[in-house]
């Protein structure tokens, strides 16, 4: 699996988050992103991971940092899992073509079909400065992202 480089320009990508809008990898442009990968929602530590990045969320705005969170999710189940967490940043649909988006940052486990833990930070040229890969099963330390913005 190949995976973007620090230093790297990241790979775009046209999707829809959980309430059905069309975004692209380009419409963060002009600021820090934080791509957070991961394998399904409604499970315990993906729901954890999300749930962290929901508490440091004025942490990350004060740094003019998106948070984008991709699942091979629909955005039907995404909407649902945001609701029922109260998840204000986009959660990301790569449902369909389906883990394509994590299969260009090289995170598609395609035995299981879905995305291991992988986050990336961009800066605001869309140039990979950080990432992080973890197994289905380990948790992220999502302090370590604040860290990564500097």
């Amino acid at each position: 699996m190949s995976r973007p480089v620090v230093g790297a320009p990241a790979p775009g990508f046209s999707a829809r988050n959980q309430h059905g809008a069309s975004l692209e990898l380009s419409d963060f442009a002009g600021g820090p992103v934080v791509l957070v990968f991961y394998p399904y929602a409604f499970t315990g530590i993906c729901t954890g991971e999300l749930r962290a990045l929901q508490e440091l969320s004025a942490d990350f705005a004060a740094r003019g940092t998106r948070v984008v969170a991709i699942s091979c999710d629909s955005i039907y189940s995404l909407r649902t899992f945001a609701e029922q967490e109260g998840l204000t940043f986009d959660l990301v649909s790569d449902h369909w073509p389906h883990g394509a988006i994590a299969s260009a940052y090289g995170v598609f486990d395609t035995d299981r079909g879905c995305a291991v833990r992988g986050s990336f930070v961009l800066d605001a040229a869309g140039v990979v400065r950080w990432s992080v890969i973890n197994e289905i099963g380990e948790a992220r330390d999502i302090a370590a992202h604040l860290v990564a913005l500097g």
